[in-house]
């Protein structure tokens, strides 16, 4: 990629320049649409081979004509500073297409091409191309192997009216599962946890005030009563395993394999 831009940077008359020490968001504007578009569209899964880069031609294309004629984005006018605030204005909202249509200097060959390709695209047939494209990179990254089946466009249609209900759609995001908390401090009851389960055994109508009481008697001054909420998240969890055993008779693992009869 990069000996491309270069060759064409040659032949265009753009000479490359440096950022400028210390100033690290000098490329501000390149990087932001590369994840306001680029990643936003592909994902960051792992592609390779030629059936890959194949796809992403393909997503590429359709992408090109959805964002630049159908995706109205916000410009920076203006930027001041209002003592410790910071106030910035945008032009209106247009797409590219209809900035470079506004815009004075672009000639009336190109105004003419891009007003004719403009009314022969369908956004919704372009979304629905974007989305194919997508579900196959997705499963060329997986390895999955199926090929997805090109719904019409009326069915694509319909299903859009539900789709925003279930979340991300896109085929190419991946859903972050929420990370189950881990306890953050030591256990203050790992050393009596197995003496506390043998006495909630013999007696299991027993409170969790009533073992802490019982474990301060016998260790005085080491477990204090702030001890208790610790404790009864500990017997909510026994009980829940030794309830079906107190009311059917069976283990908590056989009750769960159990189908009732009524």
């Amino acid at each position: 990629m990069n000996e491309t831009i270069r060759d064409y940077c040659l032949n265009a008359g753009i000479v490359f320049t440096r950022c400028r020490p210390y100033r690290k968001n000098d490329q501000a504007f390149v990087e932001q649409k590369n994840g306001a578009v680029v990643r936003r569209i592909v994902g960051y899964r792992r592609f390779e081979g030629v059936q890959a880069a194949a796809c992403l031609a393909a997503l590429y294309r359709t992408v090109r004509l959805f964002v630049n004629f159908f995706q109205p984005s916000f410009k920076l006018k203006e930027k001041y500073r209002d003592g410790a605030r910071v106030k910035k204005r945008y032009h209106p909202a247009a797409t590219p297409c209809q900035r470079l249509l506004d815009h004075p200097e672009t000639p009336e060959a190109v105004r003419a091409d891009l007003r004719a390709m403009s009314a022969s695209l369908n956004p919704i047939k372009l979304l629905q191309e974007i989305r194919l494209a997508q579900q196959r990179l997705a499963d060329l990254a997986d390895r999955t192997g199926a090929s997805p089946e090109a719904s019409d466009l009326d069915s694509f249609l319909q299903g859009l009216r539900s789709a925003w209900r279930e979340g991300e759609i896109r085929p190419t995001a991946r859903l972050k599962q929420k990370q189950k908390r881990e306890r953050r401090r030591p256990d203050p009851l790992i050393k009596v946890t197995d003496e506390l389960k043998a006495w909630f055994d013999e007696e299991p109508w027993l409170t969790s005030r009533e073992l802490l009481e019982r474990l301060q008697e016998k260790y005085r001054g080491e477990y204090r009563d702030l001890l208790l909420r610790t404790l009864q998240r500990r017997v909510k969890i026994w009980r829940k395993e030794r309830a079906p055993a107190m009311v059917f008779g069976v283990s908590g693992l056989q009750a769960s394999s159990t189908p009732a009869v009524l």
